[in-house]
């Protein structure tokens, strides 16, 4: 028997109008959010049988196994939710080193910075690998 055929635990989850959760995936070892994407039912019960995560693309309509182009594949060590059951929080080992398409080790690499009087997104990562050779 599939570990997600007893389907009580993700009905007792909130999912938006769309039948989504949003999803952060944080680094097992160092705590960084490395990602954020957004899951439905199969997506999240995929990724229990799999124990990797699995994305609901928004984009294209269409489930989303993380790291099926690049390798880069986040496998899952833990998960959670928030206390009002409608964010998943995903503890996961990051493939490769690198969750962002940009090549980056985490989407979330723009900071918000002062410039004078002007405030600006400045990247401050680095990319480690140029997403042409990854997205060949």
């Amino acid at each position: 028997m599939s570990q997600t055929a007893d389907t009580q635990w993700l009905d007792a989850l909130k999912w938006d109008k769309d039948g989504l959760i949003p999803a952060i995936a944080q680094d097992e070892k160092t705590g960084k959010v490395v990602m954020f994407a957004w899951m439905n039912r199969e997506s999240l019960a995929m990724t229990i049988d799999m124990g990797r995560a699995v994305y609901w693309s928004r984009s294209r309509q269409k489930l989303w196994p993380k790291g099926e182009e690049s390798g880069h594949v986040q496998k899952l060590k833990s998960l959670r939710v928030d206390c009002d059951k409608d964010v998943v929080l995903m503890s996961i080992e990051q493939i490769g080193g690198i969750a962002c398409h940009t090549g980056r080790e985490s989407c979330f690499y723009f900071e918000l910075q002062a410039d004078n009087d002007t405030m600006n997104w400045q990247a401050v990562e680095p990319v480690l690998k140029n997403p042409d050779e990854i997205y060949k």
